[in-house]
C-alpha cells in the first residue's frame, strides 16, 4: 500500500520531481539497446513540451521497489524477455497503481514479449489503439497513428495497449522503431524529418502520462 502511495503521490508532484527509467529484464535480450534514445528524448521534452525530467534515465529492475518511484517506464531491445513471477507481481501492481510501462519492440522481440505481457494482464487483452486516440493527438497531431521510424518486413507500424477501466496503462509501439529514431543522429543517419517525427511521438508517450 505505500508503495501505491507513493506512486500515486509522485504523479502530482510539481516538474522538478519528475524522472523516467529505463528497464533491465532477464532472458538474455538486449535491454541496453539504444543507450542515447532516452537522453534524447528527455531533452527534446524539456525543451519542447515543459517538462523537467532529470536528463540521466535511471535503470530499474522490473522486480524492484523503486520501480514505484517512476511514472514512465521504458522497454526495448532485439530478443529474448522472461519476466518471473515477483516480475509479474511487481509489474501489474505499479501498472495498476498509475504507472505506465512504453514497450518498444527493436526488431525480434515481439514473439517474446507478447507471452510476457499476457502474464502480466492475462485477462486484459492487447488491443490495437485507434489513431483517433489521445496519444496522437497532444501535443502533436499523427492522424494515421503511429509514425513509421525504421523500416524491416515491410508491415505497417502498430501502437498496441493494455487498457484498465478504459486507461491506456501500457504501450506497445511494433513495425515502428521509435526509439530508433530518438538515438544520436549519427547511430542510424536518419534524416531529420524521421527523427523530428520519432520525437514529436515520444513527447505526445510523456506528455499523455503527466497530464492523464
Amino acid at each position: 500500500m505505500k508503495k501505491i502511495f507513493y506512486l500515486l503521490v509522485l504523479l502530482t508532484l510539481p516538474s522538478f520531481a519528475q524522472e523516467i527509467a529505463l528497464v533491465k529484464y532477464s532472458g538474455g535480450g538486449d535491454w541496453y539497446a539504444n543507450p542515447t534514445s532516452l537522453p534524447n528524448l528527455i531533452k527534446y521534452c524539456n525543451a519542447t513540451i515543459n517538462t523537467q525530467i532529470k536528463l540521466k534515465p535511471a535503470v530499474v529492475e522490473p522486480s524492484s521497489p523503486d520501480l514505484f518511484s517512476y511514472p514512465f517506464i521504458h522497454m526495448t531491445g532485439h530478443g529474448n524477455v522472461v519476466f518471473s513471477d515477483s516480475d509479474i507481481d511487481n509489474l501489474k501492481k505499479y501498472l495498476l497503481a498509475g504507472g505506465f510501462l512504453h514497450i518498444d519492440d527493436n526488431y525480434g522481440m515481439d514473439q517474446y514479449i507478447r507471452k510476457e505481457i499476457k502474464k502480466i494482464f492475462p485477462n486484459n487483452p492487447l488491443t490495437e489503439i485507434p489513431s483517433s486516440h489521445l496519444i496522437f493527438q497532444k501535443p502533436n497531431s499523427f492522424p494515421n497513428g503511429l509514425p513509421k521510424i525504421h523500416e524491416h518486413d515491410g508491415k505497417r507500424p502498430q501502437a498496441f495497449g493494455i487498457f484498465v477501466d478504459s486507461k491506456l496503462v501500457l504501450l506497445y509501439t511494433y513495425e515502428c522503431d521509435l526509439g530508433d529514431g530518438w538515438e544520436d543522429a549519427e547511430v542510424n543517419n536518419d534524416p531529420k524529418e524521421i527523427r523530428d517525427k520519432a520525437l514529436k511521438m515520444g513527447a505526445n508517450i510523456i506528455s499523455y502520462i503527466f497530464n492523464n
